[in-house]
């Protein structure tokens, strides 16, 4: 039995409550905002004390256990710093801890009731998990093990379909549109193809809007894959047309009909996902194996678009998440995930939250808009 049960409810008032904050995945503009967030508005309270677990979960499950303080002063003034300040990985997490087998070979182990005890010693009421699908799945799977547990979405990718928007796509795209802006003039002067990847396993949001906002020519998205040569002879028809020049954005997860992801090589441990990356490439020399005469250079901008300093629009955004997700702990609504309901920062459940990603549709509104102005998408 608990000893808090033996004390009378004004003394009960004095003991300080612990919630845990987790960043998971890849980092994304916005959320040192988050985390400022959680903590200032936890400063209100006079029984809350927020700690942070070292790359994500796994600060928690390390011996000796990794988690700081986080208090007013720890977070001043790293709203709009990029990164995270108590780290994060997509490698490993509770439900498949990496371990090296005798043969030398490495496997994963489940260490979520583990997990759940230690958190349990550590006094943790509560747990703010900071992350895209892979992080809200996870935490889905915690709460249903009884885990007092809220998500907060983010990923620069935006496919997350229970929130209109997450922190950290918009600078994502501003950081993507500002490369089209100065693709465009460099291949204006050589009269050039230009092929800009950008992010965008299986969701396009970043290669649209940026190739809607910087004037691409062409848009290759993972939601459709293309035709190489429809995507050839719309090339063509431009140099024809005496334009002498041609540049297009391309998801990293886009790829030709038939075809599979461009990956790279991965051998780190701990890590599921196929690593995506040179479609760029792959795309150059398809045109050039299906007759394209015209010079071709790539440019891969990578993780360019995770790091820097986040745009008003995301820290605005990830401030309000924050806010929002320790008033969820006062309140007590766990298994919940924040979500920005235009022109609402409400909740849903974590269920819903990872029921289905947020994918380019063909009848979407910017796709209209892209077909409008001419933008080609390869079909």
């Amino acid at each position: 039995m608990s000893i808090y049960l033996f004390l009378r409810p004004q003394i009960l008032d004095f003991i300080m409550k612990r919630c845990l904050v987790v960043t998971g995945g890849g980092d994304c503009p916005g959320l040192n905002a988050v985390i400022r967030a959680i903590v200032k508005r936890a400063a209100r309270e006079r029984n809350w004390e927020i700690v942070g677990s070292i790359e994500a979960f796994n600060g928690i499950l390390r011996e000796p256990t990794e988690i700081v303080i986080l208090d007013e002063k720890a977070v001043s003034g790293i709203h709009y710093r990029g990164g995270t300040i108590i780290q994060t990985t997509n490698k490993g997490g509770p439900f498949a801890w990496p371990v090296k087998n005798k043969d030398g070979s490495w496997g994963a182990v489940d260490r979520s009731e583990e997990m759940l005890r230690k958190l349990q010693y550590l006094g943790i009421e509560a747990v703010i998990n900071i992350g895209g699908d892979g992080s809200q799945r996870i935490s889905q799977r915690l709460f249903e093990m009884g885990c007092n547990i809220i998500g907060v979405p983010k990923t620069i990718d935006n496919d997350l379909t229970a929130t209109d928007s997450t922190f950290g796509f918009q600078t994502a795209v501003q950081i993507a549109t500002e490369a089209v802006d100065k693709l465009v003039t460099t291949a204006a002067s050589h009269n050039r193809i230009l092929i800009l990847e950008v992010m965008g396993r299986y969701a396009g949001w970043i290669a649209l809007n940026a190739a809607v906002a910087g004037g691409a020519e062409i848009c290759l998205l993972p939601e459709f894959p293309y035709d190489v040569q429809k995507v050839l002879d719309h090339v063509n028809a431009r140099f024809e047309r005496d334009r002498g020049f041609v540049n297009i954005v391309i998801s990293e997860g886009a790829r030709a009909i038939g075809k599979d992801y461009a990956t790279l090589t991965e051998k780190e441990v701990g890590y599921e996902n196929r690593r995506l990356g040179g479609v760029a490439n792959v795309l150059m020399h398809e045109l050039k194996e299906a007759g394209c005469e015209h010079s071709i250079r790539t440019t891969v901008l990578g993780h360019l678009q995770r790091g820097g300093i986040p745009i008003a629009y995301d820290r605005v955004l990830a401030t309000q998440f924050g806010v929002k997700a320790m008033e969820m702990v006062l309140d007590g609504e766990f298994g919940r995930m924040v979500s920005y309901r235009h022109p609402l920062i409400t909740s849903v459940s974590l269920e819903e939250a990872v029921q289905k990603p947020n994918l380019v549709e063909p009848s979407t509104a910017l796709m209209n808009t892209a077909r409008g102005i001419g933008i080609h998408f390869g079909d």
